[in-house]
């Protein structure tokens, strides 16, 4: 009998990992959830079921997935640029985690080109809480492809339901998408910096509405909030967090 098979190390190094392997498949299982919204969501702006699918393969990053459907569903194939220009300014941030994951991701093209498309909030998260870089690396591929495989399934099961339920505005379902956007949102304005972010797309986008194409004031209100946020104008030393604090 291998008795170096018990030691307490390699004991608590796999209980570690199934802590892991339970920590990415929880958040897999209730990330995944949204994709049904989504796919309901999608086709009620004029998606069809399979143009739903490839988007959830393809794009793979909820918030911009949702931007895109909000603006396509106010101007329809006109808007379909700004649409575009919309979700990747909110897909920017995933450059920023994929500078974070590179060392904990390894080498190989292969392996990189995977993990790339598997890097989103939820997989990152997960994996940048784990204290070893093999808890690390275990914790994103499991939360990245469990959300991945989840959403895509959830995402096609919601567009069949939204298939199915027909004309959106029979439903109410022709606001969904901006609303469901607005709810994502709600839980970050936190602080009076974000607020006056927040504060300043809305007031742009809704001045520019009557007067732009569909989508375009999306992108002047995107440019405002960047401009804004950049600057800092807002902030006051109240709205440091408890982590700031203590680093400052």
């Amino acid at each position: 009998m291998r008795s170096t098979d018990r030691t307490p190390a390699v004991i608590d190094d796999r209980a570690a990992a199934r802590e892991v392997w339970r920590e990415g498949l929880g958040v897999a299982i209730a990330t995944s959830a949204y994709g049904i919204s989504f796919g309901a969501l999608a086709v009620a702006s004029g998606l069809d079921v399979w143009q739903t699918c490839v988007l959830s393969l393809v794009m793979f990053t909820g918030g911009s997935q949702y931007a895109f459907i909000g603006v396509f569903s106010a101007g329809g194939m006109a808007a379909l640029p700004s649409a575009v220009a919309s979700a990747a300014l909110l897909g920017v941030r995933n450059i920023a985690y994929g500078m974070r994951m590179s060392p904990i991701i390894g080498e190989g093209f292969w392996r990189r080109t995977a993990a790339a498309q598997l890097t989103i909030d939820e997989s990152t998260a997960v994996a940048i809480s784990q204290g070893s870089t093999r808890l690390r690396r275990l914790g994103f591929w499991i939360t990245g492809l469990g959300v991945f495989i989840g959403w895509n399934l959830t995402t096609l099961a919601g567009a069949l339901l939204g298939d199915v339920l027909g004309d959106p505005k029979a439903w109410g379902l022709d606001a969904a998408a901006a609303a469901a956007f607005l709810a994502l949102l709600w839980p970050r304005l936190k602080q009076r910096q974000a607020i006056a972010v927040g504060v300043a797309a809305a007031v742009v986008a809704g001045s520019l509405t009557p007067f732009l194409v569909p989508g375009l004031p999306v992108l002047v209100a995107a440019v405002v909030a960047i401009i804004v946020g950049w600057f800092n104008w807002f902030s006051r030393e109240d709205d440091r967090t408890p982590s700031e604090e203590v680093t400052a």
